[in-house]
């Protein structure tokens, strides 16, 4: 098996995970606990139709503000608290929602709270190659990405017996495998202290934490659901 590393687009036509661990990839695998389907959206005008036309509950950001008229914002802590009856979420973020628009592939979503999970369920689904893309930030290298999909990729590795792992992945794992180096480097990222700045604490450390859900979210015809 092929594993590698990219940023912001996938060189596989196989299977790919996207990884925005600050905050998206974390909103989508938490609002799999309360809704059949997360659509995602590249603008706020889309997703303001999309309500009007179908329905759903809105979230998202920009610039890691809550959007104006939108029931909530892209936060994995407030939305393991929002109780609703609707069981569609439609979602749009600065960075993470964009990465999907242009795979190539079979997508699954990763983060630090599913490694394991998105790394045992790659496995299965691909059948020559599995390629980790990060989001970064508004086209820049992000290292909290970075790190979550060192996470990711270490999990991959202890899954498969036979496979050739890229350098620039390697290099991830091997930054990824002191906790306590991760959580500094978490904090002190560009992101988290632009998300403090703006009162989202508890978001950071939910995004930091290993491997508490077992949901994976999987990208086909539009729209994230539970890959079983």
């Amino acid at each position: 098996m092929k594993i590698t590393l990219s940023f912001e687009k996938t060189v596989s036509h196989d299977v790919s995970i996207m990884v925005d661990a600050l905050r998206a990839s974390s909103t989508i695998t938490l609002a799999l606990n309360n809704f059949n389907k997360i659509i995602p959206c590249f603008t706020p005008e889309e997703a303001l139709e999309l309500k009007a036309k179908n329905g759903g509950i809105l979230a998202g950001e920009r610039n890691g503000n809550q959007i104006e008229g939108f029931e909530i914002g892209n936060s994995p802590a407030a939305l393991s608290e929002f109780e609703c009856d609707e069981k569609t979420l439609i979602l749009t973020t600065t960075n993470g929602t964009r990465i999907l628009e242009n795979m190539d592939s079979k997508v699954l979503v990763g983060s630090m709270i599913n490694a394991k999970a998105a790394a045992r369920a790659s496995c299965k689904l691909a059948e020559n190659h599995i390629d980790v893309v990060m989001a970064g930030v508004k086209g820049e290298f992000a290292i909290e990405d970075f790190l979550a999909a060192g996470e990711i990729l270490y999990w991959i590795c202890k899954y498969l017996k036979d496979y050739d792992l890229s350098e620039y992945g390697e290099s991830a794992i091997l930054a990824s495998r002191n906790y306590e180096l991760v959580k500094k480097s978490f904090i002190n990222s560009r992101t988290s202290r632009r998300l403090m700045k703006l009162g989202h604490d508890k978001d950071i450390e939910i995004c930091l934490k290993k491997n508490i859900s077992e949901n994976v979210a999987i990208y086909n015809d539009n729209e994230l659901t539970l890959y079983i």
